[in-house]
């Protein structure tokens, strides 16, 4: 082997690197102060590009001294720093949640162990007035040797940290060359078993930072915010490269005003300043501090703010704050981890237009530009350590979900003494590096690594270090029961953190005098359809201020891009995809945007539950309405004006704003009475939409931005279109009862054993006496029906169906069978023909589930109104208790042991042909009982096709909830479906056996049908997929159902 075995070895982070210290770019006193970014640097030397690389399956294969001077390189290939080797078709693409991709045997890796060798030539003129010079790696997987010029300069592990060497011995004026040996797994990787794609490779940028012969090396900015927080007291302390030297400091506002200047005495800075600007999300305000010594400046970007906790509430600057949050990964489609400074822009951009607040880094340190933006644009952050050791659950034996319950990690590491200077030191270099971003307000040791001797001694070093900053750290409730050292030391975690928590869960910590704030550092599970509880989430946040927010997991579905298919559909391959073991399928496709950013549904309904105004209503008739702030820091009348919208049977009849000032004075977090010149409208269904606005342009959103909006029923009123249906059937009705005996409305029929024949003079409708549904229903001549229709309870399960789809296909809900066995038929005086029909539905080998008693009205213009009464059979619901003893009920959150209905309806299948629809109910959004504040109540038109939400793994999608009718047409013929009581309805391309069975977006075939499905209701989506099973609330699991509906053919 060509290198030592520091890979191995877990007492052995570096060899020859840097100590850790604060992340700047030093420039010379000449340079600008308003460079933009670093590249304009003079100090600052980039080495990303086309790099000379040789891949080999095993380090045991790289034989040749491939970085010795002189070394050709020809046979090589290129490939582009930074980057991920597996995206250029080296190696292959794995992708794994918990599992280690290698046997646990910790610090050892397997033999066969890939490896990249790199090679890059660059010409370099040492600046002038420098002597020092450091190459800097902010970001390698796994870990890396390195050469310069045949020297060995060093090795660097911990993927996400800066690894800096001292090349001033080695760099030369003029030609060099740098070479590196990077390997996939290492000791570390045992620390670093992150949910994401396993990529490796020099994957952040490489560059060489030119120094004086002495300088400031380090230096950590403090502040105490004093006199009611409007001024400060800011000391520095200063580390040098050799000794103390004179530091000039300077503190500029943002237009260049002088706060305070002078120079330090000794090794440390301390200057007062006064009628300040605090730094917060919302007002991001920085001021500039620049620190010069003879020949070097650093500038730094700092606001002032102060985080802190009383009462088990979380305070920024004395005002309780919320953190609305999301964890991010480094994840990109095209190129995996080395994402780019525009790439993070374009992920912020989407995040502050959809109310967000607060960024986790999940599960690692991010790269040092990324601070540098959430102090600009205003992010808090959870700044996470590069450690997660989540694979020890699945040792054998051992598992973490062992009969349902939750037990302790295994500590194998995370308490072992042998261990600790391994996990204190990743700790370090995260809190070392990014301790002066304004924006990091909370310190994570890291990630579902358990908890033991090792987290307590980063804990302790942590605050001991940084007692400015609050810890974190969720998985110390996953403590050994026999630690190393006797009593588990909890005392230096400041926050009760939990993933996924259940409501109940939270109201019993919540309502017993917490200790320590409440926090869900990942919760709303965003895998495919979903999440579908937020609001029941904001609503915990209403009741309590100990609970302090939470993130959602996760921001981005994690897809790797592989062209597109022939029609033009881009895919993206998940877990298995590349043959990988092990893997976990689609797990990684759990964002609330798509690989390509595109806002899913999810993100929608995210930032409409947590707009920033909440308006309620008080009385209509009066317009009093209560303006409810949201906002931690900001009066309404600073940024936001509002619009409103009178809506008329579902259509927009007057509008207008509201920009007085007095009218918005609300102080954040608080409310106001006010009245608005809105008035219910008496005819038809009347509501009003009232939308909150930004007032001023910001970073990522124009002027008069729509920030979200409240929908307000005027009065109870179904709309004149539902009015005029059933007037209008009803007056038919009262007509043929006048005329009885004219034979030009009668019904009549025939009948075999199979089916009954209903002909009318418009139509002649087919009724299957065996399934107690209609096989064909032809009206003036056109055909409705292209196959027959069904009873229906299955829908394609989402990513959030993940548990309890098990209990749904062990009860054969997707294989369900439809018998009927009695079927009558009677006249009525009205000469409509009612059938009444007996049947059940059964999955096979399994008993009837559902009794349905059904009447169906054929009236003699067409029309069929469907009633049934449905009975669900007691012990297919897991209602045992009448039949067995000791049965209880399940309190597991996490477990559902009832298998209820994913939805109830029937199902229709149209010819293709009739693609455009119109509705009355919630849209233009899907919208779920639990998912439908991204969506209003209101008049819609749309083809099919665009009703379908295209998630990457096909499920359930695009249904409507809450609808009055919905009529679907083509230019010849429609048909609608009503009812006083709202249904909801899905309209796609696509049966439900076909979003099933299908694996990936790409792969579904249209079905030549639109397929109709009109259902009593569709049970919620929650967010079950790593969460708690579906709320009861939300859940078809009733004993009795009341089901009805009409339908009416026209032709047009």
């Amino acid at each position: 082997m060509i290198i030592p075995k520091y890979f191995e070895d877990n007492h052995t982070s570096g060899v020859n690197d840097e100590p850790m210290r604060a992340y700047y770019i030093p420039t010379s006193t000449a340079q600008n102060p308003d460079w933009k970014c670093r590249q304009e640097t003079d100090r600052f030397f980039l080495l990303n590009g086309d790099w000379s690389f040789r891949y080999f399956d095993s380090i045991y294969d790289c034989q040749e001294a491939f970085y010795e001077e002189g070394y050709d390189t020809r046979h090589f290939d290129t490939l582009p720093v930074p980057s991920n080797w597996q995206d250029h078709g080296y190696d292959i693409h794995q992708y794994t949640n918990t599992r280690y991709p290698f046997p646990f045997d910790p610090p050892y890796v397997p033999h066969e162990n890939p490896c990249g060798a790199y090679v890059r030539s660059f010409t370099y003129k040492k600046p002038e007035g420098t002597a020092t010079y450091h190459l800097n790696f902010e970001g390698v997987d796994s870990c890396y040797y390195v050469w310069l010029n045949g020297t060995f300069i060093g090795y660097h592990q911990v993927s996400h940290s800066t690894g800096e060497f001292d090349i001033t011995n080695a760099l030369r004026e003029g030609e060099n060359t740098l070479a590196v040996l990077v390997l996939k797994w290492c000791d570390g990787s045992y620390l670093e078993d992150q949910d994401k794609f396993r990529n490796s490779g020099i994957f952040r940028d490489v560059y060489v930072l030119a120094r004086p012969e002495n300088y400031v090396r380090d230096f950590f900015i403090k502040m105490q915010l004093k006199d009611n927080y409007t001024a400060a007291d800011v000391t520095i302390p200063l580390t040098f490269a050799k000794e103390s030297i004179p530091v000039s400091y300077k503190l500029t506002t943002a237009c260049g005003c002088v706060v305070a200047e002078g120079v330090s005495e000794g090794d440390s800075i301390t200057f007062s300043a006064s009628d300040l600007t605090l730094w917060n999300a919302e007002h991001p305000y920085l001021y500039t501090l620049t620190l010069s010594t003879d020949g070097e400046t650093i500038r730094q970007r700092i606001g002032f703010r102060e985080i802190s906790i009383k009462d088990s509430i979380v305070y920024l600057n004395g005002q309780k704050v919320r953190f609305r949050g999301t964890n991010r990964h480094d994840s990109d489609p095209y190129v995996g981890s080395a994402v780019t400074l525009e790439h993070i822009r374009k992920d912020m951009s989407l995040m502050k237009q959809h109310n967000f607040n607060a960024i986790r880094t999940s599960h690692y340190p991010n790269a040092p530009e990324f601070y540098e933006l959430c102090d600009e644009y205003g992010f808090y952050v959870i700044d996470e350590s590069d450690i997660e050791i989540h694979g020890v659950v699945n040792l054998y034996n051992l598992n973490i979900w062992k009969e349902g319950k939750k037990n302790p990690f295994p500590p194998f590491l995370s308490d072992n003494e042998d261990w600790t200077d391994s996990v204190v030191d990743r700790v370090q270099k995260n809190v070392m590096r990014d301790k002066n971003r304004t924006s990091v307000v909370i310190w994570s040791m890291g990630n579902e690594a358990g908890y033991g001797c090792t987290f307590e001694d980063a804990l302790a070093w942590t605050k001991s270090y940084d007692p400015t900053r609050l810890t974190h750290y969720e998985s110390s409730m996953h403590h050994p029961r026999n630690p190393k050292r006797g009593k588990t030391d909890f005392s230096n975690i400041d926050l009760r953190s939990r993933m996924y928590a259940a409501i109940p869960e939270m109201h019993a910590y919540l309502d017993n005098n917490p200790d320590k704030p409440f926090i869900q550092c990942e919760f709303i599970h965003a895998m495919g359809n979903g999440p579908g509880d937020i609001e029941d989430y904001y609503q915990l946040e209403e009741q309590y201020d100990t609970f302090v927010g939470g993130f959602v997991w996760e921001w981005c579905d994690h897809g790797v891009y592989m062209g597109t298919t022939d029609d033009g559909r881009k895919k993206f391959y998940y877990g298995g995809d590349s043959g990988e073991y092990p893997h976990d399928g689609n797990f990684c496709m759990d964002g609330l945007v798509y690989p390509d950013r595109t806002p899913s549904t999810g993100l929608k309904e995210y930032k409409n539950v947590h707009r920033p105004v909440r308006v309620h209503l008080e009385d209509a008739a009066s317009g009093t309405y209560i303006l409810q702030n949201n906002l931690d820091f900001t009066n309404l009348k600073e940024e936001l004006y509002l619009t409103y919208e009178i809506l008329q049977n579902g259509m927009a009849v007057a509008s207008g704003e509201i920009r007085d000032t007095e009218l918005l004075d609300v102080a954040p977090r608080s409310k106001k009475t006010v009245q608005l010149p809105i008035k219910p409208l008496e005819d038809g269904s009347c509501s009003v939409i009232i939308s909150s606005h930004q007032l001023h342009e910001k970073p990522f959103t124009p002027a008069g931005f729509k920030l979200g909006f409240d929908q307000i029923m005027l009065n109870e009123n179904c709309t004149d279109a539902l009015t005029t249906l059933l007037d209008a059937e009803k007056a038919s009705a009262a007509s043929c009862s006048c005329a009885a005996n004219d034979t030009v409305s009668a019904i009549t029929y025939t009948e075999n054993d199979r089916v009954i024949t209903i002909n009318g003079a418009d139509f002649v409708y087919v009724y299957n006496k065996l399934t107690g549904m209609f096989d064909s229903m032809i009206y003036k001549n056109h055909s409705f029906l292209k196959r027959p229709m069904e009873m229906n309870i299955w829908r394609a399960p989402t990513d959030n169906d993940r548990v309890v789809k098990r209990l749904w296909y062990e009860a054969g809900y997707d294989k369900m069978t439809q018998r009927a066995y009695n079927t009558t038929v009677e006249t009525l005086s009205d000469s409509s023909l009612k059938l009444h029909t007996t049947s059940s539905m059964a999955p096979i080998y399994r008993q009837r589930f559902l009794e349905i008693d059904a009447e169906w009205i054929i009236t003699p213009d067409g029309i069929v109104r469907s009633s049934m009464e449905i009975e669900r059979d007691a012990i297919m619901r897991g209602m045992y208790s009448e039949y067995f003893e000791d049965v209880t009920e399940n309190d597991n959150p996490f477990q559902p042991n009832e298998a209820f209905l994913p939805r109830l309806g029937i199902r229709l299948f149209l010819s293709k042909r009739m693609n455009q629809a119109e509705y009355f109910g919630y849209g233009p959004h899907e919208s779920y009982i639990d998912k439908r504040r991204a969506s209003y109540l209101g008049k819609f038109t749309s083809r099919v096709c665009d009703l379908h939400e295209d998630y990457m793994r096909p499920q359930e999608n695009g249904s409507h909830y809450h609808c009055e009718y919905v009529s679907v047409a083509d230019d010849s013929r429609k048909l609608t479906v009503y009812n006083e009581q709202p249904i909801s309805f899905n309209l796609s391309e696509y049966t439900e056996e076909e979003l099933t069975t299908k694996g990936h977006n790409y792969e579904l075939e249209k079905s030549g049908y639109t397929v109709f499905c009109i259902d009593y209701r569709q049970s919620g989506i929650g967010s079950g997929s790593c969460g708690p099973q579906l709320a009861k609330e939300y859940r078809l699991d009733d004993t009795h159902y009341t089901f009805s509906f009409h339908l009416k053919p026209e032709i047009l």
